[in-house]
């Protein structure tokens, strides 16, 4: 069992950035891919990025691509996301999740563990 706690979001302007962290407890966090995954009201849930369990290896969505930054500290068992340059469009709740695969996956299904989730909202 991996308990997740997702940290960092909040109301910011377009432009400005933010850092959401995922704290993780229980399992062995270096056993694990991680994964960041976002839901807006009255859509899917969707794939922001990924980061394989020893962190060489991050993968991120189109959408996402140049302006986020995922990382990760598996000696504080710590991930990050690091948004830069936000747009209304990345307004949503933030959810870290955890996959006992080597690279992680982008698609929700195939995570085992979730955060609550962080609400990030970006004003224009």
């Amino acid at each position: 069992q991996v308990q997740l706690v997702e940290s960092g979001g909040g109301l910011v302007q377009a432009g400005d950035s933010l850092r959401l962290s995922c704290a993780a407890s229980g399992r062995t966090f270096s056993r694990y891919a991680m994964g960041w995954f976002r839901q807006a009201p009255g859509k899917e849930r969707e794939f922001v990025a990924a980061i394989s369990r020893g962190g060489p290896t991050t993968y991120y969505a189109d959408s996402v691509k140049g302006r986020f930054t995922i990382s990760r500290d598996n000696a504080k068992s710590t991930m990050y996301l690091q948004m830069n340059n936000l747009k209304p469009e990345d307004t949503a709740v933030y959810y870290c999740a955890a996959d006992s695969t080597y690279y992680g996956s982008t698609y929700y299904q195939e995570y085992d563990y979730w955060g609550q989730g962080t609400q990030v909202t970006v004003s224009s």
